[in-house]
């Protein structure tokens, strides 16, 4: 336990040094659900009548969704800056199993992503009167925390495999780009053709924002969810598994 505080304090100290930094990783979501998700609506109207709901209430959910997606890769990105200045290899000679390293970074995002979240729902309850559903808080919660785990170490993959800081942003980017747009991230699949809502199901950015979407505003079928974030889970444990090997074999 000593072992992940450690990595956990040196966390802290690295986002703590700029305040702007965390600023910005607190309010972001904030800001993307005001700018885009109001003014969407405002300019619309609330094309998702059909639904029950307005567009500033289901798109909360895919803020939520992008937010702990952005986390993931810019933490993975420190891997990078860590193995250039040596940090990264001392601190894989001090008395910590790998898996204590990786759960240790991955315990200060978490931290990081439930912040963001109660600001997030917090504030768009308050302000701007989205019907978030009390009963399902614990649920959300836990949808934030196991998709935050989730993206955490199927970044960390690519960003122990690879040596290349642009190799690792062009994967990432090509990722953002594909996951983020063939999702039910901006729009409720029922609405899309046949072939993407294909892709989009097979998407574990769209099983994360249908678990979020359902456990904030109640919005979709319970079973579905329920295989969805079964899927989800199955998704997190390989890429930690995985990530666990890839450290493993770092020298």
């Amino acid at each position: 336990m000593a072992a992940i505080t450690a990595v956990l304090y040196r966390e802290g100290k690295i986002r703590f040094t700029n305040l702007i930094w965390m600023f910005f990783d607190l309010f972001y979501p904030l800001i993307y659900f005001l700018l885009f998700g109001v003014m969407m609506n405002y300019t619309f109207g609330s094309p998702l009548a059909t639904l029950g709901v307005d567009y500033t209430s289901f798109f909360l959910a895919g803020v939520l969704g992008m937010a702990g997606f952005g986390i993931a890769t810019n933490t993975a990105w420190g891997f990078f800056s860590d193995r250039d200045n040596g940090i990264f290899y001392e601190m894989l000679t001090y008395p910590m199993s790998r898996a204590q390293f990786l759960v240790g970074k991955v315990l200060f995002n978490v931290l990081l992503a439930v912040l963001q979240a109660v600001i997030t729902v917090g504030l768009g309850a308050l302000w701007l009167r989205v019907p978030v559903r009390l009963e399902l808080l614990p649920l959300l919660l836990a949808g934030v925390v196991v998709g935050m785990v989730g993206w955490f170490f199927f970044f960390a993959i690519f960003a122990l495999r690879m040596r290349r800081n642009d190799a690792f942003n062009t994967v990432v980017n090509l990722f953002y780009f594909v996951f983020l747009f063939a999702s039910s991230v901006f729009y409720p699949l029922e609405l899309l053709p046949a072939w993407f809502r294909t892709a989009a199901r097979l998407n574990p950015l769209t099983w994360h924002v249908d678990l979020l979407r359902f456990s904030s505003i109640g919005l979709g079928d319970p079973l579905h969810i329920l295989v969805e974030a079964a899927a989800f889970v199955v998704f997190s444990l390989a890429a930690f598994a995985y990530g666990v090997r890839c450290l493993q074999r770092q020298e």
